[in-house]
């Protein structure tokens, strides 16, 4: 079964429970359009002041392309599914209801199969070819605006897909919103040393050959960042944390085609439209080859995997000490000799 929900306010939440969205017809009072088109009017307009950077529109206009082969090309997303899983099967506790934010097929249900505690998953992707892939309940959704009712998610998780938004600020305050107390969010995005060496390759060929460079690979999120916005949403427990992935190429082609098969083309909105001149494509090719070859003669592409996790704030959670309410000084605790730094303030 499949819902497409077109969204008339991006304010407006949508599902206040599972049942309300498995049922078309509760939806269908609430003044929702199944089967409408997954893009509403509001769709990749920008906020007042919101700066845009990536174009909505072709990011699902990739994913669509994407989907029919993308299993083909998904161990990338495997992997960091893999590790996402490792994390949440730490968590001893259920979680009745959760969302898979930017599912692709539903390969994270599919890698968890049964661990992590989650009872029901809800598959939420921008592309329609992709949500149709995933297993369960499913949702054609945008990530900026989540159609999702507050308190109403026990767990929210996303594999590689929140990259793509432009506002995140404004994204994980919804999750935030979107999760009951005590919920937990986890996801996992590219960090800024993923393709470095491509991007480099391009700004390089077309200063050379194009006489200025357009961008051609995404900015990603750092971990300092990641963490600031982590708690300007309200999340209790932020923890941000990276690792890589390195996957071993024969040649440069082959990247691009699996980025594509990924459903990761280019999409900024600055990108520069039509294809790249011949020679300077080539010099891509060539330049790319001789900063990522190893002594091995094969391409060595990395990809920084940044992940999040933070939980709904409640009031059975841990919560800080107030400061000089320590009882026992550290000093006699590691059984040493305590040096003041020097002289204490004035009151």
């Amino acid at each position: 079964m499949i819902r497409v929900f077109h969204c008339r306010s991006p304010s407006r939440p949508i599902l206040t429970d599972f049942r309300a969205a498995v049922s078309c017809s509760s939806a269908a009072r609430r003044g929702l359009a199944c089967l409408a088109p997954a893009l509403g009017p509001w769709h990749n307009t920008a906020m007042a002041g919101e700066i845009e950077v990536f174009d909505r529109r072709a990011v699902r206009r990739h994913r669509e392309r994407a989907a029919a082969d993308f299993a083909a090309h998904d161990f990338l997303f495997r992997e960091a599914g893999e590790r996402l899983g490792d994390r949440l099967s730490d968590v001893r506790r259920s979680f009745p209801l959760a969302l898979d934010l930017g599912c692709h097929d539903g390969l994270l249900a599919h890698v968890l199969a049964g661990r992590g505690g989650v009872e029901n998953w809800i598959s939420a992707d921008l592309a329609l070819g992709l949500a149709l892939r995933a297993s369960g309940f499913r949702v054609v959704a945008d990530a900026e605006f989540l159609p999702f009712a507050p308190a109403s998610l026990d767990l929210v998780a996303s594999v590689l897909s929140l990259h793509w938004v432009n506002d995140l600020p404004g994204a994980l305050l919804q999750i935030q919103r979107a999760l009951k107390p005590d919920g937990l969010f986890l996801a996992s995005l590219f960090g800024p040393d993923t393709l470095a060496d491509l991007r480099r390759a391009w700004l390089e060929a077309e200063a050379e050959y194009e006489g200025g460079a357009s961008p051609h690979v995404s900015p990603f999120i750092t971990v300092a960042d990641a963490g600031r916005l982590m708690q300007r949403a309200g999340f209790a427990l932020p923890v941000v944390d990276r690792d890589w992935i390195e996957v071993s190429y024969g040649e440069a082609l082959k990247l691009m085609r699996d980025l594509r098969g990924m459903g990761e083309s280019n999409a900024l909105i600055g990108r520069r439209k039509g294809f790249a001149r011949r020679a300077t494509f080539a010099r891509v090719l060539e330049r790319f080859a001789q900063l990522s070859r190893g002594d091995d003669g094969r391409l060595t592409v990395r990809f920084e995997i940044v992940t999040l996790t933070g939980w709904r704030p409640h009031p059975a959670q841990q919560q800080p000490l107030r400061p000089g309410s320590a009882e026992t000084r550290l000093a006699d605790a590691l059984g040493v000799a305590e040096h003041p730094a020097g002289d204490k303030a004035d009151p």
